[in-house]
C-alpha cells in the first residue's frame, strides 16, 4: 500500500506495482481543460440547489422482478430527500410514460434517458468557482471499465450540463465520483483500483492524480490500494470511508481483519494508510470508526451493508438500516454527532445494496450556485 501526494510513488494494487509510463489509448484524447483550474468542488455537506437521481431500466441487469423492487427503492430515496431539498429524477419518455408509481408529486422529473440507477458514477460532478459559477468537471463514464452497457448513462452529464447552460469540462480521465472523495481543503482520497485500472486509464498514477487535484480544486491525493476485479466498482471508495470535514474521515471497518476475505484485507490497508497520512499542514487525519453490521436482513452473496454509502441533503443525512439494532442505532448515534443539526433518516432500500451500492451511490448533489436553475 501507499500514501503519495501528486508526484508520489506509484501504488500497488494486487501485490504488484503498477508503470507510470503508459500509453494514453483508454484515456481521453484531450488534455485536461486549463479553465478547471480555477474551479473547486464542494463538499457534499455544503448547501445543495437539488438533487439527480436516475431511473433504471435496464432489464438485463436485474430480471423484472429485481428491477420493480430496485425502482420502488429508488422512489423512496427520492421521496426522502424531496422532504429536504429539490429532486430530479432523470428518466426517458417522460410525457409518455407518466409519474413512476408511489413517487412525490415533489420530484421532478426531466426527460433524459437513463440505463441504471448510478447517479454518483453516471452523474455530473458540479464544481463551482470563487464566484460560485458552477460548471461540470467531466469524469468519463465507461461502464466501470466496459463491463455494463452505457448508452444513455454515457450521455447523462453531457445532457444536464447542456439543459444546465453550463460548461462542461474535460477532466482527461475515465472514472467515476464514488471513486473518489475530497476533504474541501485540498485533500483527495480514493483506492487506485478504480482509477490506475488499464479498464479505464492506461495513465501513471502521478499523472491521475495530477488531474484530479486539478479537476476538483485539490492540492494532494491519498491512494490506498482497493481490489481490482471483486465488484464491478474495483472498490469504490465511497463504500468504506468519507471525508467528513478537512481532515476528518469516517471509516466503516471490522475489529479484526480476515486474512482470507479480500474486502477486510483491503479495508485494513487503507485504514493504515489513513493513519499514516497527514493533511496538507503535516497534521494526522482525524479517523472516526462505524461498525459492521453482524446481521442483515439481505443474504444476497454480494449484499453491500455500508452505512458509509450515505447522502448529505440540506438539513439531512439519508442512510441505509439493515435490520441490526445495535449496529443501526450506533451508526444513528455517531451521524447525529457528526452532523449536527440534521436529521437522521435510515432507509431499508436492500434492494440497492443487493444490486452492489448504496444510497450514496444512486444520488448526485448540485451545489448551490449562481447557475441557471435548468
Amino acid at each position: 500500500m501507499t500514501l503519495g501526494a501528486v508526484g508520489g510513488v506509484g501504488a500497488l494494487i494486487g501485490g504488484m506495482a503498477l508503470s507510470k509510463t503508459r500509453s494514453n489509448n483508454a484515456t481521453p484524447s484531450s488534455l485536461p481543460d486549463a479553465n478547471l483550474g480555477a474551479f473547486h468542488m464542494p463538499l457534499e455537506s455544503a448547501l445543495h440547489t437539488r438533487t439527480f437521481m436516475q431511473w433504471p431500466v435496464a432489464l438485463p441487469v436485474y430480471g423484472r422482478r429485481a428491477l420493480d423492487d430496485v425502482q420502488r427503492s429508488i422512489v423512496a430515496i427520492a421521496n426522502a430527500i424531496a422532504e429536504f431539498e429539490p429532486v430530479v429524477l432523470l428518466a426517458a419518455n417522460v410525457a409518455r410514460t407518466g409519474r413512476k408509481a408511489g413517487l412525490s408529486a415533489a420530484v421532478e422529473l426531466w426527460d433524459i434517458p437513463t440505463d441504471d440507477l448510478w447517479c454518483r458514477d453516471s452523474g455530473p460532478t458540479f464544481v463551482l468557482d470563487d464566484a460560485a459559477n458552477l460548471a461540470v468537471a467531466h469524469l468519463r463514464f465507461n461502464g466501470w471499465g466496459n463491463k455494463q452497457s452505457f448508452i444513455n448513462d454515457g450521455q447523462v452529464a453531457k445532457r444536464i450540463a447542456a439543459r444546465l447552460d453550463v460548461p462542461l469540462l474535460d477532466t482527461g480521465l475515465i472514472g467515476e465520483q464514488g471513486g473518489i472523495e475530497h476533504d474541501g481543503a485540498g485533500l483527495l482520497l480514493a483506492h487506485a483500483s478504480s482509477w490506475v485500472n488499464p479498464n479505464r486509464n492506461l495513465l501513471g498514477q502521478d499523472e491521475i492524480a495530477s488531474r484530479l487535484c486539478h479537476a476538483l480544486g485539490a492540492q494532494k491525493m491519498i491512494w490506498a490500494p482497493g481490489v481490482i476485479g471483486e465488484d464491478i466498482t474495483d472498490y469504490h471508495i465511497d463504500a468504506l470511508a468519507r471525508f467528513v470535514a478537512p481532515g476528518k474521515v469516517l471509516i466503516q471497518i471490522d475489529d479484526e481483519i480476515d486474512p482470507a476475505d479480500p474486502w477486510s484485507r483491503a479495508a485494513h490497508q487503507t485504514l493504515q494508510v489513513l493513519e499514516e497520512a497527514r493533511d496538507l499542514q503535516g497534521q494526522p487525519l482525524q479517523i472516526v470508526k462505524l461498525p459492521e453490521p453482524e446481521t442483515t436482513r439481505s443474504s444476497a452473496p454480494d449484499f453491500v451493508s455500508s452505512y458509509i454509502n450515505y447522502y448529505l441533503c440540506n438539513g439531512a443525512v439519508v442512510a441505509a438500516q439493515f435490520g441490526d439494532t445495535h449496529a443501526d442505532g450506533v451508526v444513528r448515534e455517531v451521524l447525529g454527532e457528526l452532523y449536527p443539526g440534521r436529521e437522521i433518516v435510515m432507509l431499508d432500500v436492500d434492494p440497492i445494496g443487493e444490486s452492489g451500492g448504496g444510497i450514496h451511490c444512486a444520488t448526485q448533489q448540485q451545489p448551490a450556485s449562481v447557475a441557471a436553475q435548468g
